[in-house]
């Protein structure tokens, strides 16, 4: 889990404007739901980090190499979304790369990543932990498409109509 604390790192420091276009604004409207699944999200997110801290990894098992996979899949997924997004001029919505198969590739990537480590270690606690995320993700991907929606309009409704919520062929 420690690829997410690399990450944040490599955004943090890759600039202000760069760091201030990684959350929907405070600003942005949310209905009292959603600031709930916001707060529930973040709890078990936090909850996810600290507990994958004691996962032992089940070598040698057929879940470990199904996991294992699963994991490599979300963090190269996660890796190219990175980069995506940090050489994407600051005020131009993202569009290129892995954004042409999916609208949100972080989300995605971070599901497959706890997904695959919940398989890894064979810990149906984690992988309940992940399928939460999933669901707060969820809530956070449509405030972030209203937020896109209001700043860049059109672009970003022509957009929606190519690339998939979670993962497709774009059209």
């Amino acid at each position: 889990m420690s690829v997410f604390i690399f990450q944040m790192a490599l955004i943090t420091f890759s600039g202000k404007r760069v760091k201030e276009r990684t959350h929907v604004p405070n600003d942005a409207r949310r209905t009292k739901f959603e600031k709930y699944t916001g707060i529930i999200g973040n709890f078990f997110w936090l909850l996810a980090l600290v507990y994958s801290i004691f996962l032992p990894l089940l070598f040698d098992t057929i879940w470990f190499y199904l996991g294992f996979c699963i994991f490599i899949i979300g963090l190269l997924l996660l890796l190219l979304a990175t980069i995506n997004f940090m050489t994407t001029t600051v005020d131009q919505l993202i569009q290129e790369g892995v954004y042409t198969i999916s609208r949100h590739p972080m989300y995605l990537a971070t599901f497959l990543i706890c997904l695959g480590t919940g398989i890894a270690t064979a810990s149906w606690i984690f992988i309940v932990l992940s399928l939460i995320l999933a669901v707060c993700f969820h809530y956070e991907a449509l405030i972030e498409e209203r937020y896109c929606l209001e700043k860049y309009k059109e672009l970003y409704c022509e957009y929606m109509k190519r690339v998939p919520r979670w993962i497709g062929i774009p059209k």
